[in-house]
């Protein structure tokens, strides 16, 4: 049998044919436009997914039998507020993860009804990208439209309800909303009283195995498959790639070098830091995560060297570097703000400690071990709740530099663990997908048999001191700086 994992990103959807040894036959892309309607904003049409995904499924199953599909789970993009009304149709474009109109509602949620009060109701305080703040934007902003509601959704789960009929979600993406009791896996009452929601507005919620449906008839025809297909929930990018990567369980660790840079920890029990530094969201394994999300991680590198040394050549650039832990040059890598666990859009980035024998190859190491330092922060958080790291996985385009992940295991003084494939959310979903249809007994099974690992990077003892008192110094410079920003 075949299972579909479909990563519903902001760009574009991946959808993945997975058989179910876990063999991947297959993998398409389909992009869609992104719409900025004014500065800081950015929507997107759901309809776009839904067609594109269609797209994107007939041509991912052109050369197999379509009766072999047994099942469809997803990942997707984050925090995304799409609004239908009681027809069925789209009330507006949907705002985005990365949309920053919500500044106002976010100091409101933070300030007036109090971090605390946040961090009890839900275990997270607000952000400008969460749903919660942009509920209470669409309130204010557009009255008549935030009356027609009947349907608040997530991106994936609008895929889900055009596929199957069901209205749904799953615990780890609505732990992005603001409206989820994380601890207790269930909306908070408080948090829709506070935004004006009623609970026949939110989806029912889902473990991310678990089937919500199967396929409208309309739709089993229109692809060829068979109207048994099961739906499942699916996952939050982040809990879907922690999936695929085998990051399942007590105690499991991935670090994503993507364009932003997250410290993933997987924990059979909830818990949240006292700063509300890290997120603590439920996991797509029926147990919880804390994540540290930076805004800039690989894309540090790839301005540094596309738009100020004016090259594409990576490679050429590490090539240079050799003395590792004694670089006198500092790199603080907040080009975006910072989200984790400054919580800080004003934050910038900075070079500190340049001298005249200071080098081209200096300033791009500094760069890598800005983007270490910053993930050590998160790390250090998660340390002093007890949670004990000894490894953990990489993935992400970051990853595919030697030199960077031997930064990173000695920064953080943990054993590096290299998969043999790394197809994020995509692979994640149709994981979830086989386990959702009975091929794995559950999640922590299939994500031990089907992530491999294939290279372990180790921390070097003296490596590691030497990055110690680097990191002692660097996690000065943000507090001295602050008030500059």
């Amino acid at each position: 049998m075949y299972y579909i994992g479909i990563d519903l990103g902001t760009s574009a959807v991946k959808l993945l044919l997975m058989e179910e040894s876990g063999k991947i036959c297959n993998i398409v892309s389909k992009e869609y436009p992104l719409f900025f309607p004014h500065p800081g904003w950015s929507e997107q049409n759901p309809e776009d997914w839904f067609a594109q995904s269609m797209e994107g499924m007939k041509e991912l199953t052109k050369d197999i039998d379509c009766k072999e599909v047994a099942g469809i789970g997803f990942g997707g993009q984050m925090h995304g507020l799409v609004t239908l009304d009681e027809n069925d149709q789209v009330i507006r474009p949907a705002i985005l993860w990365n949309d920053g109109r919500t500044q106002e509602e976010t100091e409101y949620l933070n300030n007036e009804i109090g971090k605390d009060k946040l961090s009890e109701y839900t275990a997270n305080i607000a952000f400008a990208g969460f749903t919660a703040p942009k509920i209470l934007w669409m309130k204010k902003n557009e009255p008549d439209k935030f009356a027609r509601i009947a349907k608040i959704m997530l991106p994936k789960d609008y895929l889900a309800y055009c596929l199957s009929g069901s209205f749904c979600t799953d615990v780890s993406d609505a732990s992005g909303m603001l409206l989820l009791d994380v601890k207790n896996r269930c909306w908070s009452k408080e948090m829709m009283e506070i935004c004006g929601v009623k609970e026949e507005q939110l989806p029912k919620l889902y473990e991310s195995w678990q089937v919500v449906g199967t396929l409208k008839k309309s739709i089993a025809d229109e692809l060829g498959f068979s109207e048994n297909v099961k739906v499942v929930a699916g996952a939050g990018d982040n809990a879907a790639a922690a999936v695929g990567t085998g990051t399942v369980g007590d105690g499991q660790c991935n670090i994503s070098l993507g364009t932003s840079g997250t410290i993933f920890i997987s924990s059979k029990d909830f818990g949240v830091d006292e700063n509300n530094a890290l997120h603590s969201f439920c996991h797509a394994d029926g147990s919880y995560h804390l994540m540290g999300c930076m805004l800039s991680a690989a894309s540090c590198n790839k301005w540094w060297a596309e738009e100020i040394l004016q090259t594409k050549d990576f490679a050429a650039e590490q090539a240079p570097i050799d003395r590792l832990g004694e670089n006198r040059v500092f790199f603080l890598p907040y080009l975006m703000g910072e989200r984790s666990p400054h919580n800080n859009p004003d934050a910038r980035g900075v070079f500190f400690g340049m001298s005249m024998d200071s080098t081209r190859a200096d300033m791009t190491q500094a760069v890598l071990e800005g983007v270490a330092f910053g993930l050590r922060d998160s790390l250090e958080v998660a340390r002093s709740l007890g949670i004990k790291i000894e490894r953990t996985k990489i993935c992400g385009g970051g990853a595919k530099s030697p030199l960077w992940k031997k930064i990173i295991a000695n920064v953080m003084n943990l054993k590096v663990d290299v998969l043999e494939v790394e197809e994020g959310p995509s692979m994640g979903g149709a994981m979830l997908a086989a386990v959702g249809c009975g091929a794995y007994p559950d999640v922590e099974t299939i994500g031990q048999k089907l992530a491999h690992v294939v290279d372990t990077v180790e921390p070097e003892p003296e490596l590691v001191a030497k990055y110690e008192e680097r990191y002692q110094k660097f996690r000065k410079l943000y507090p001295a700086m602050k008030d500059l920003f």
